[in-house]
C-alpha cells in the first residue's frame, strides 16, 4: 500500500481557507482534513468532531503531556493542536491529509515531516480581508481590528511555504489548489508507489521473446 502525502494549508483569518479546503476535499478523492483540537468556544453552526474537537484547557494539557499532538499553537488566546495518531493512521492507509494550521504549526510540522508540502493562501487585499471578516458577523469591531493586525504577522511568513496562491476568485483558487494536489500525485516517487504492479509487468520481457 502506498503512503499518503501530508499537506499544510495556512492563511490569515478571513482569507477563505476553510471554505476552499471543504470544497477541495469534496471534489478530490482520497483526500481528508485532519480535525484539530481547540480550546476555543464552539461557534454557531459548528459541530463537535466535524469542525473541531472542542476541549477544555485541562484536556488540552493532558494531550500535550502525553505527547499526543503532532503540533500545537496558541492563536487568539486559544490553543489548537493536531492529533498525531489520526494523521499517521490516515497516511498509512494511503490517504493524503490536509492540516489547516497557522505558520507556527507549519514550522513544527516541517521540522518533523520535511517531506510535507505547504500552501499559503493570501487575500487579494487588506480591504477585502477586512470586509470578509465583517461579513462573517462573528466578531466585534475590536476583535476584527486585532485579527487584521495579526494577519500582517501571519502573512509575513508566506516565504516559508512551498506554494502561494491568492483567493480573489473562489473557483480560480480552488482550481489552483486541485492542481497542486494532482501534480504532486503525478511525481515519479508517488507514481512508483501507485503503479508498482503495472511497471513490473511492463518491464518484464515476454516469455517467448528471444
Amino acid at each position: 500500500m502506498s503512503i499518503g502525502k501530508l499537506y499544510i494549508i495556512s492563511a490569515p483569518s478571513g482569507a477563505g481557507k476553510t471554505s476552499l479546503v471543504r470544497q477541495l476535499v469534496a471534489e478530490v478523492a482520497d483526500l481528508v482534513v485532519s480535525i484539530s483540537h481547540t480550546t476555543r468556544r464552539i461557534r454557531p453552526g459548528e459541530k463537535q468532531g466535524e469542525d473541531y474537537y472542542f476541549v477544555s484547557s485541562a484536556e488540552f494539557q493532558i494531550l500535550l503531556t502525553n505527547h499526543a499532538l503532532l503540533e500545537h499553537a496558541s492563536v487568539f488566546d486559544n490553543y489548537y493542536g493536531t492529533a498525531k495518531k489520526t494523521v499517521e493512521k490516515n497516511l498509512n492507509e494511503g490517504l493524503d491529509v490536509i492540516l489547516e494550521i497557522d505558520w507556527q504549526g507549519a514550522q513544527q510540522i516541517k521540522k518533523i515531516c520535511p517531506d510535507s508540502l505547504s500552501i499559503f493562501i493570501l487575500p487579494p487585499s487588506t480591504e477585502v480581508l477586512e470586509q470578509r471578516l465583517q461579513n462573517r458577523g462573528q466578531d466585534e469591531d475590536h476583535v476584527i481590528a486585532r485579527r487584521m493586525r495579526d494577519a500582517v504577522t501571519e502573512m509575513s511568513h508566506y516565504d516559508e511555504f512551498d506554494y502561494i496562491l491568492v483567493n480573489d476568485d473562489f473557483e480560480r483558487a480552488l482550481i489552483d489548489l486541485k492542481s497542486i494536489i494532482i501534480a504532486n500525485r503525478l511525481t515519479k516517487d508517488r507514481q512508483e508507489q501507485y503503479l508498482k504492479p503495472l511497471i513490473r509487468a511492463l518491464l518484464t520481457p515476454p516469455r517467448n521473446s528471444e
